[in-house]
């Protein structure tokens, strides 16, 4: 039986256990499947134990480069995001699989970004990942980080986007929240961002009225503020179960060593949500 687990601040909620153990068991392979909330100050003290612990293991926030230092090598897009969110223990190999899960969620959704403006909030693990697969898929991408020395180091690493000291008033087709506001003690929130002639404030109408789509990458829950916002001004809106479901398919294929396939992860989400009762 495979010993895998997730880590980050707070997997409380997470919907990881459930969908890994489905995925693989479609796979035929059993395993156990735990989920560790680990305060961010506790994460160096307890970080080597999981290669002991664990086959492999997933990351979320806010660890996805914490971990960096303990591998012995990237594979796969982590070199290109420089963020990990799947490891094999025996290896010391980080994997980031963010990309392929975030690109099939917005194709399934019927969110195009090709020839597309595209807002990305946050650049953090997830927002790298996220920034470089939209610019590959030809979006002209925007992003906006409140610390912008932070946010220009990815610009001169990555590319491929714009950075923003403050965010213009004009219309985006698509704004993506990757800051992981609007979760856990944030829920009710929406990111804050530096408008431009309003000074810091949270995303609001006034960005939001003017774009065609918003994604948010977090599932829990279902509706973020920031979605709810999007959905009363009648946009399309797209929430990150689906994507967080194809990451950890794919994840899967690396630990089995498996060849993934777009059309089995999309019906296996879609049992996936038959066998949860979720109407999709």
């Amino acid at each position: 039986m495979l010993k895998l687990a997730v880590i980050g601040k707070d997997v409380s909620e997470s919907q990881s256990p459930s969908m890994h153990t489905f995925i693989l068991g479609r796979m035929g392979r059993e395993c156990r499947y735990d989920a560790l909330s680990i305060p961010p100050e506790e994460f160096s003290a307890r970080a080597e134990k999981l290669f002991g612990e664990y086959d492999a293991f997933n990351v979320t926030i806010p660890f996805k480069l914490d971990i960096l230092p303990y591998l012995k090598e990237l594979r796969g897009d982590a070199p290109a995001f420089g963020a990990v969110n799947v490891v094999l223990t025996r290896e010391r190999a980080g994997y980031n699989t963010d990309g392929y899960g975030f690109l099939l969620m917005l194709e399934n959704a019927g969110v195009q970004v090709a020839g597309r403006s595209v807002l990305v909030l946050g650049a953090g693990g997830a927002g790298r990942s996220c920034i470089k697969k939209l610019a590959e898929a030809g979006a002209e991408v925007f992003a906006y980080e409140r610390d912008f020395q932070r946010l220009n180091g990815v610009c001169e690493e990555i590319g491929g986007f714009t950075p923003l000291r403050e965010v213009p008033l004009r219309a985006f087709d698509v704004i993506l929240n990757c800051t992981g506001v609007g979760m856990h003690d944030t829920v009710g929130q929406t990111p804050a961002v530096a408008l431009e002639g309003m000074g810091v404030v949270p995303v609001g109408e006034e960005l939001l009225s003017r774009c065609s789509a918003a994604v948010d990458l977090i599932y829990v829950p279902a509706q973020s503020e920031f979605l709810r916002l999007a959905r009363g001004l009648g946009k399309k809106t797209v929430n990150g179960a689906s994507m967080l479901f194809y990451q950890a398919y794919m994840g899967d294929c690396i630990l089995l060593g498996k060849t993934p396939s777009a059309e089995e992860a999309k019906l296996l989400w879609q049992d996936y949500n038959k066998s949860t009762g979720v109407t999709t």
